[in-house]
């Protein structure tokens, strides 16, 4: 796993003072470039899928459609968008929750889950946690299960994983890389 740490790790820019000044962004589109890097984070995600018994993907809007969708294909198990609110067509579950400044929503369908599901969240990035924790309540709302959640990237210094501790109750959090 080191090996493919050093590899990920290698394949993300750096961006200084995006999008704002004195922030550095991490820019995961070369690692998206790169066949064998995106192929070993596809693969390191499905890996976790399948050990954590996971029989549904979900993506957060809109890294997370572009991660979690091929590792739902890897694993051979579905793929559910959650979107920003008003992105989804019929009935939908919606949860809001607070950003730095204001609030956002997200949505689901909920007739995608089912009470024997097992979810395995799939993300870019942990920072705050505010969104996989919205996350993991419209799941519970939907009436699944949380398998878990996997980040390519966790931004330790943002205090996302004690926020999301409670929440996951004993389902892993797991992040390849944490910077």
């Amino acid at each position: 796993m080191t090996d493919v740490k050093e590899l990920l790790l290698s394949r993300i820019r750096d961006v200084a003072d995006y999008p704002e000044p004195g922030v550095m962004f991490k820019d995961i589109t070369p690692l998206l470039a790169d066949p064998a890097a995106f192929t070993a984070l596809t693969d390191a995600f499905a890996e976790i899928a399948v050990r954590t018994g996971a029989t549904k993907i979900v993506g957060l809007e809109a890294r997370g459609f572009i991660l979690g969708a091929p590792v739902a294909v890897r694993a051979g198990i579905g793929f559910i968008p959650v979107r920003k609110a008003g992105k989804l067509p019929g009935a939908t579950l919606a949860q809001a929750y607070d950003l730095e400044y204001g609030s956002a929503e997200i949505e689901i369908h909920a007739e995608d889950l089912t009470a024997d599901d097992r979810v395995l969240i799939v993300d870019d990035v942990l920072a705050t946690g505010g969104t996989a924790e919205a996350s993991i309540q419209l799941i519970h709302r939907a009436g699944a299960q949380v398998a878990g959640v996997a980040v390519l990237m966790e931004l330790g210094f943002l205090d996302g994983r004690p926020r999301l501790e409670p929440a996951l109750a004993d389902a892993p959090l797991e992040a390849l890389l944490t910077v």
